[in-house]
């Protein structure tokens, strides 16, 4: 394999990223001006040098602690559990939550050999101290991202918080990565209580 077969095939496992798409993208870098790709190469690498997990929720950011859990502007009596960082920011955008997030990183799905002990779940847990009263899952509208809230409902409810899940309008089997901002702001809006 040459070092552009390589390149695609490298890009191709990006999400959203197909073979085709892949193949496109290395051609296009073969004719880009050297100081791009060397600046695109040092961004992927300061990426992962740069980027961690929050020590709060566990979204990606910068340092020890994310701007949305350090800023004291925040409700602190509301969490919203995600599936993926990026889904926090997604949340984020639409201007209509003000309180604090937390990243479960995945979501229970047994065929691919994930259970809860590989989630984030006896983190949110802990952060149910009696200051958070309501917990707003906003997991995606997947068999696993059912199961995944399922599970957290069960176990909030000894917690003594109030459970709630994004209302209707969030297609079945979509990201809310890709959902459009009203479409997600009328999921806030109108969630629904366990």
């Amino acid at each position: 394999m040459d070092a552009l077969d390589a390149l695609a095939l490298s890009f191709s496992k990006l999400p959203g990223i197909g073979r085709k798409s892949a193949r496109r993208i290395a051609f296009s870098l073969l004719k880009t001006d050297d100081r791009f790709n060397a600046l695109l190469a040092s961004q992927i690498i300061e990426l992962k040098e740069k980027i961690r997990e929050c020590s709060v929720c566990g979204a990606y950011c910068e340092g020890e602690i994310c701007p949305i859990c350090d800023n004291p502007q925040r409700d602190r009596t509301q969490i919203c559990v995600v599936e993926q960082s990026s889904d926090s920011a997604s949340i984020e955008s639409t201007g209509e939550f003000h309180g604090l997030y937390h990243v479960l990183h995945g979501t229970i799905s047994p065929l691919d050999g994930v259970g809860p002990q590989d989630l984030t779940i006896d983190k949110l847990l802990r952060r149910c101290d009696g200051t958070v009263r309501e917990v707003i899952i906003a997991t995606n509208a997947t068999v696993e991202g059912d199961t995944t809230a399922l599970y957290l409902v069960s176990l909030l409810k000894e917690k003594n918080v109030k459970v709630s899940r994004l209302a209707s309008g969030l297609p079945v089997g979509g990201d809310l990565e890709y959902i459009d901002k009203i479409t997600l702001s009328r999921s806030l809006r109108g969630r629904i209580e366990f």
